[in-house]
């Protein structure tokens, strides 16, 4: 990449993780749960979303290494679960409100691309960069792989059929870090990411 598109890159990833994040925030928060706010994490200011190795290290290897996938993540923001009205239903929609969200900016930003006449070459990267990346955020957390948000859907469902599914699922945490490098290592992830991405980047682009 260029330092344009470098600098692009990392300003989109930022608030897109932003925005991932507050979205679990606000979710919680309308779920009984207001840890987030109490946090002081319910903000769009980028200081206290900041994670030195998901916001800075990560992208900054990734981008190193010419990955076929760029992404990052911000600091998590805190959820008590135990504050939720309904534990098995209410994990699965505070889990499923950042992928949704990042799949959202990326709507939208399709939206803006296909209706604006005459974008810039700039306006037009902007806006495509924002869209892709928005959708690599969106499949890579759907992963079921802690700590990603994959893994509390999948512990919210498990718990629909067994309540001790759900706890060894979240137990699995502790070693998801593992995990995830062994996934993005060997190419799994990209191969699982990659097919969904490509697709609604052709749809939103068409």
């Amino acid at each position: 990449m260029d330092p344009i598109s470098i600098v692009i890159f990392i300003v989109i990833l930022l608030f897109s993780v932003i925005f991932h994040e507050v979205a679990h925030g606000l979710m919680a928060e309308k779920l009984g749960d207001p840890t987030a706010r109490y946090a002081g994490r319910l903000t769009l200011n980028p200081i206290p979303h900041i994670d030195l190795f998901g916001s800075i290290l990560l992208p900054a290897f990734l981008l190193l290494v010419n990955s076929p996938i760029l992404f990052g993540a911000a600091k998590p923001v805190p959820v008590d679960f135990r504050n939720l009205r309904n534990m098995k239903r209410d994990m699965f929609l505070v889990a499923f409100a950042g992928p949704a969200t990042n799949f959202i900016l990326a709507a939208l930003a399709a939206a803006a691309f296909q209706l604006t006449p005459n974008l810039s070459e700039l306006g037009a990267q902007l806006l495509v960069q924002t869209i892709r990346l928005n959708l690599v955020l969106c499949f890579f957390n759907l992963l079921p792989i802690p700590p990603l948000d994959g893994s509390k859907i999948a512990a919210s469902l498990f718990g629909l059929l067994d309540r001790g599914w759900m706890y060894t699922m979240l137990s699995l945490e502790r070693y998801g870090f593992m995990i995830l490098i062994l996934f993005l290592f060997t190419g799994l992830a990209q191969m699982i990411i990659i097919p969904p991405v490509m697709f609604f980047l052709e749809l939103f682009l068409k």
